[in-house]
């Protein structure tokens, strides 16, 4: 019998892990050809989380624990723990209750017809039509300017064989953007859409900073395209500003007393190349800090602790 390993990253979710625990239980005792384990990795959780959790592994030896030494935020942890699994293959699976545990049997039967990636799209979603309509044209940003063809609409759940996580065991990246990394190996991936319900309890742990760093990170590691656009931006610019310069500069010796320079044009234009400039600085900055957390080359996370292993 073939192991799955369902990898849960949590964080402050007292309100939903025994709830997703017993969901996932349930959809295994409906594949009698499967083995299971249920692998939690904590991001040092300051509610019950973690007391839940070793209840829940204290009675169910299918339950696993990894507990980190503090918050390694929103990106290592999750692939840390997804590189700890040993199942034929891996279930990655968010603890909010908006990953649907319904589509095990989905993922199961495509990974049966030999796709070794199989993963869930979200085309639709019940969330706030703002946030959703802005993720979608985010998505559709990168596809666009990615140097691989990425996947739309999804969020990393999915269903991942053994033989792609131990390509990622190769890959010694301290900060890595899981979601191009599938698009980068490059196998076949069945897309299974589902509607994305709401979050029952608990607010979300992503804010405007977490979310702004997943689509710089999106950006700077699989294009070159706002770099190319600010070296072309700044040959444009500097052709209107010469052009500019010599409109204003022939029409002064031809209407010397009739045309007043004034302050306008200066502060305007002072005000417009100097946004232009700070833009395309932060944008340069961005790519120097990839490079930075790379050069660091620090390790994902280090444990606290692990249950049941």
């Amino acid at each position: 019998m073939k192991l799955i390993t369902v990898v849960t990253p949590c964080y402050n979710e007292a309100e939903n892990v025994v709830e997703l625990y017993e969901q996932i239980k349930a959809v295994f005792a409906t594949q009698p050809n499967y083995r299971y384990e249920h692998l939690f990795i904590d991001n040092a959780s300051q509610d019950e989380t973690v007391a839940l959790i070793k209840n829940l592994a204290a009675t169910d030896n299918n339950v696993k624990l990894i507990v980190n030494v503090r918050n390694f935020g929103h990106v290592r942890s999750p692939y840390y723990g997804l590189l700890q699994a040993q199942g034929d293959a891996v279930i990655i699976m968010a603890s909010d209750l908006q990953d649907p545990p319904q589509l095990i049997h989905d993922f199961l039967q495509k990974w049966q017809q030999g796709y070794k990636i199989v993963v869930g799209v979200k085309p639709q979603s019940q969330e706030s039509k703002t946030m959703f309509f802005i993720r979608k044209l985010y998505y559709q940003l990168i596809a666009k300017i990615s140097d691989v063809q990425l996947i739309k609409n999804f969020t990393g759940f999915g269903l991942y064989d053994q033989a792609v996580l131990e390509i990622l065991r190769h890959i010694n990246d301290p900060y890595p953007y899981f979601r191009g990394l599938i698009s980068e190996i490059g196998f076949e991936v069945a897309k299974i859409p589902y509607l994305q319900p709401t979050r029952k309890r608990g607010i979300s742990k992503n804010n405007f900073y977490t979310l702004y760093d997943i689509a710089m990170l999106g950006i700077t590691s699989h294009s070159k395209v706002p770099l190319r656009l600010a070296t072309m931006a700044g040959f444009l610019l500097s052709g209107l500003s010469f052009a500019a310069a010599m409109l204003f500069f022939v029409l002064k010796l031809l209407f010397w007393q009739h045309f007043p320079m004034g302050i306008a044009p200066l502060a305007i234009s002072l005000f417009f190349f100097s946004s232009v400039q700070l833009f395309f600085i932060g944008l340069l900055g961005e790519y120097i800090g990839a490079i930075h957390t790379q050069v660091l080359n620090r390790p994902l996370v280090i444990e606290k602790e692990r249950v049941n292993f």
